[in-house]
Parts: C-alpha cells; sequence; structure tokens
C-alpha cells in the first residue's frame, strides 16, 4: 500500500462514512478530520510509509512538525483527536492490530473565552440596522435571533420556516451531528421574524430554498461568510470596537442568562451543548455572583 493515493482515498472514503454515519459528527468537524488526516498520509507518503503500518514514532514527528510549522496548540488538538479517531476506526475493521495512538496526547490548551458583549451593546447593534434598506429586516431578524436564541451561524443559516412556530412561541434548530432541540422564542424575536417574513414574500426564491428562512438577494441560502460580514458591519454601525463574530452574540446570550439566574442545566440545553462542562466555560460570570448565590442558599449560612 505504500505510497498508493488509491488506497489512502480509500480509506478516507471509508472514514468519511465512519464519522458521518456512526460517529454521528457535523459536517464541519468531518471536513476538519478529513484533512488532517489527508495531510497526515501526505507526510506519510513523503518519509515511504502507510497508516496501517506506522507507529507511534511516526505520529510523534507528524504532530511535531505541526507544531513547529506554527500550528497552534487547540489545531493541535483538533489534529491529534482525528489521528486517535481513525486509527479508533483502523482497529476497528481489523485494518490495525495496535492503536499507535494510545501514548499520543494532545496538548493542553486554555479555554477559549471570546469577547462579550453588554446588554447595551447588543441593543446598540441591534438598532443600528436601517431597516428602510433593501435587506434591513433580514438583518435584524437575523442578529435578533442569534442572540435571542443563541444559535451557532450554521444553524442559523439553515434555519427552516417550517422549524419555526410563531404561535407556540419555540423553533427546532439542528444542530451539530443532526441533533434537534426546541428553543424559546421570546416576542422581539418573534416580531423580527414576522416583519421579516412580510418583506420576504415579495423577494426572489430560488426552488431549493423556498422554506429557507434568510435568503441573500438572488433568493438563495444566505452564506455563513455573510453572517460574518452583517455582524462586523452593524458592529461598526454602532461603535462597538471589539473584536466580536455571530459567536460572540451566542456567548453574550448564555453569560447573560446566567448573571440573571438562570439554570445552568436549562441554558445547556438551549445551546445544544453534550457536556455541561462546556456550558460552564461560556458562562465564566464574574466569580462574585458564584459566591452570593452559594451563600444565599447554603443550609450553613
Amino acid at each position: 500500500m505504500k505510497g498508493s493515493n488509491d488506497s489512502y482515498g480509500d480509506i478516507l472514503s471509508e472514514y468519511r462514512s465512519y464519522l458521518t454515519l456512526e460517529c454521528n459528527l457535523s459536517d464541519n468537524t468531518v471536513k476538519s478530520y478529513l484533512s488532517d488526516c489527508n495531510k497526515y498520509f501526505e507526510f506519510l507518503s513523503e518519509a515511504g510509509a502507510d497508516p496501517l503500518s506506522a507507529g507511534y514514532e511516526e505520529l510523534s514527528e507528524f504532530i511535531g512538525r505541526q507544531a513547529s510549522e506554527g500550528v497552534t496548540k487547540r489545531t493541535q488538538a483538533r489534529i491529534v483527536s482525528a489521528l486517535k479517531s481513525l486509527y479508533k476506526f483502523l482497529c476497528t475493521e481489523g485494518l490495525v492490530r495496535e492503536d499507535p495512538c494510545s501514548r499520543i496526547e494532545a496538548p493542553k490548551i486554555t479555554p477559549y473565552l471570546p469577547a462579550v458583549l453588554s446588554v447595551d451593546e447588543v441593543e446598540r447593534i441591534l438598532n443600528s440596522v436601517d431597516l428602510s434598506r433593501s435587506g434591513g429586516h433580514r438583518d435584524r431578524c437575523a442578529l435578533e435571533i442569534l442572540y435571542s436564541c443563541g444559535l451557532r451561524v450554521s444553524e442559523l443559516t439553515n434555519l427552516r420556516i417550517s422549524d419555526i412556530y410563531l404561535a407556540e412561541g419555540f423553533i427546532m434548530v439542528t444542530g451539530k451531528g443532526s441533533k434537534q432541540r426546541l428553543v424559546p422564542l421570546g416576542d422581539p424575536a418573534a416580531k423580527a421574524i414576522r416583519l421579516y417574513l412580510d418583506r420576504r414574500r415579495t423577494a426572489r426564491i430560488t426552488s431549493q430554498a423556498e422554506d429557507i428562512l434568510f435568503l441573500n438577494d438572488r433568493g438563495e441560502k444566505l452564506s455563513r461568510v455573510s453572517i460574518f460580514k452583517m455582524v462586523k458591519a452593524q458592529a461598526a454601525a454602532a461603535g462597538i470596537t471589539k473584536e466580536i463574530s455571530p459567536h460572540t452574540f451566542r456567548h453574550s446570550f448564555a453569560t447573560h442568562l446566567i448573571e440573571n439566574g438562570a439554570d445552568l442545566r436549562a441554558v445547556q440545553q438551549m445551546l445544544g451543548h453534550e457536556s455541561i462542562l462546556t456550558t460552564e466555560i461560556y458562562t465564566h460570570i464574574d466569580s462574585s455572583k458564584w459566591q452570593s448565590s452559594v451563600l444565599k442558599f447554603h443550609p450553613r449560612r
């Protein structure tokens, strides 16, 4: 199999199916893992080795090369995760007898905590949208849902009209791994959706995007890049100097909920987190708030 691109392609094709069907990973994670493994295969090919015979030494050298080339620790950790997943698959399929990743450890990384917007800053961004221009109500609605529902940008762009239940007051969100969750819809978000839908009815809509909520000027699904540009533009219009992204709204949403006394488990469900530890990272509120809350309800206060 040494140096055989066809064989590498076969492995990656089967591995893709494994990640998608058995691991139920998101499209973005699958793409990242496949890209990491493809780089690993190219490295092995240059070294005259192959993934079925490679051992700890080859893995360590490959990961070490990534670090020497300036790859961040967070990306290194993802690469290690991808390779561990790959060799778990190869072992399960009986293509490899021993897992060479068993001694490989991912680098320690500190939790990434993006900027948090205050409630006032969120309001300023929302109010900065010019509703008289074409696309104004769409942009206001998208930003409102990003914050009010704490959605990931991919969840926002994939949101369908059939997922919205205005009368009942919730939306159905399809998150990572195609897992669905219900998210309450507040009055401001519901109002923004109604106003946007009134204008959307007269817009150009392609047949493939009839049920997609957010459309571009061509009547197609609004892209992730468009959402990023929208956020940057409205932050600048509102005079916000913080470095923010669509994810900042999600992070701010969670932080504000916790600061106002929301239950951590409820926030976990709304965000669609598998582990509550992830939710705790997102909700890095002032320790004094935790302290006062604990002391208030402690049985020995």
